[in-house]
């Protein structure tokens, strides 16, 4: 009974200092989150909650004031801006992850041996938006080194990477390039992306202004770095900074 009660003490203690953390995350990233957030709680005894969208929109609502205590985006650049605002703290900052761009279809049918030909064949190629989202900049960066510019005409963007997946998902787009984290599955027909075809997509998580002092938060950085977490990023297709 006196060993129950201890048990029951502790457990008390613990839920007394959990703590909450709000966490920014970018779109292609939030399956990974939402599948840590498990084993960061039974860790920690913290939890997080989750609001994703596109990294440059995210931004935007840090700058504004939105109470996000940690910022997952899919760049390195924005983190740093935020930084140099002071509304993030540079000595936290980190890549969490490193991305990869990958053009992928839903038609498993459909020849992708020869990307340049596909793409000049496509009725619709969908891509995220460049101004807000990372992978759109990547995919951008990719059509001018395969000198495919001029088939402007024939993108779609959807506003962050989640919602270019469903285009092409949807068939909306024939083709799209989409983080190589939505296709592990290994449904459609993929290539994947060279990596000198594009800057690399390396994502930086960093601790925000309004996360100083919630122990949530600093638990949930260590955590996306630690061995528990690493073979979790992996899984969903991410390769983890050296």
């Amino acid at each position: 009974m006196r060993l129950l009660l201890s048990a029951l003490l502790l457990a008390l203690a613990v839920q007394a200092r959990a703590e909450t953390a709000f966490v920014a995350v970018a779109t292609n990233f939030r399956p990974v989150v939402d599948a840590l957030a498990e084993g960061f709680a039974a860790e920690t005894g913290h939890r997080i909650e989750v609001s994703a969208a596109a990294t440059g929109k995210l931004a935007a609502q840090i700058e504004a004031g939105a109470p996000f205590d940690v910022f997952l985006a899919a760049d390195a650049a924005t983190p740093e801006r935020l930084v140099t605002e002071g509304v993030a703290d540079g000595d936290t900052r980190f890549t969490y992850a490193v991305g990869q761009l990958v053009l992928w279809s839903a038609d498993p049918a459909l020849d992708l041996r020869d990307p340049v030909a596909a793409l000049r064949a496509a009725r619709h190629v969908a891509v995220a938006n460049p101004a807000i989202a990372p992978y759109g900049k990547a995919a951008e960066q990719t059509l001018a080194f395969l000198n495919l510019s001029d088939i402007s005409d024939r993108l779609v963007t959807g506003e962050n990477i989640g919602q270019t997946y469903a285009l092409v998902a949807s068939r909306a787009a024939e083709l799209g390039f989409v983080a190589g984290s939505a296709v592990t599955d290994g449904s459609g027909a993929s290539w994947i992306v060279p990596a000198d075809h594009h800057d690399p997509i390396r994502q930086d998580a960093v601790l925000l202004a309004h996360g100083a002092g919630n122990p949530a938060a600093t638990a949930f950085l260590d955590y996306l770095r630690s061995a528990a977490a690493a073979p979790v990023i992996a899984r969903f297709g991410y390769a983890t900074a050296p």
